[in-house]
């Protein structure tokens, strides 16, 4: 399937389903995360989980794919606009630590060992037009963290 009809059946489903009472920013942050997964598809990425946790951990990675041959954990914040503090700088140390405790989790089951990154999505919706920022490399994994991850 074509990406426009995927997105075309994602947006019909929202509808369909119970309409839930949601903040605006909840809103705009779901809104980012699937205009980001369309893009991220779009320069190359290929996506294999969205919103992924782990019952052993606090938090969730947005979205989780591959760029050749890294694996990408990849966070996505989403803004109005740009005026006012970037979107990637609420990527704070605290979520950096609680993102690469679930990435650590999301390892246990990757058969082999394999070069991952942390990736930031900035998504700003500015009128029309959507605007997107790539941040690979983001944030330095810790020391030697799959091989530990595999152990546990």
């Amino acid at each position: 399937m074509s990406g426009r009809i995927v997105h075309s059946v994602l947006k019909t489903l929202d509808r369909l389903s119970p309409a839930k009472e949601r903040t605006a920013h909840l809103h705009t942050g779901e809104r980012g995360e699937e205009a980001a997964y369309f893009h991220l598809r779009k320069v190359g990425y290929v996506m294999v989980a969205r919103n992924y946790r782990s019952p052993r951990r606090r938090g969730e990675i947005d979205l989780i794919g591959w760029d050749k041959d890294e694996l990408c954990f990849i966070e996505v914040k989403t803004r109005s606009s740009k005026d006012f503090i970037p979107a990637e700088v609420a990527v704070d140390a605290d979520k950096q630590h609680d993102l690469r405790e679930v990435a650590r989790e999301y390892m246990r089951k990757v058969p082999e060992e394999a070069k991952t990154r942390f990736d930031i999505v900035s998504v700003y919706f500015a009128g029309v037009q959507t605007e997107f920022e790539i941040f690979k490399n983001a944030f330095p994994l810790s020391e030697n963290w799959t091989s530990s991850a595999r152990q546990r």
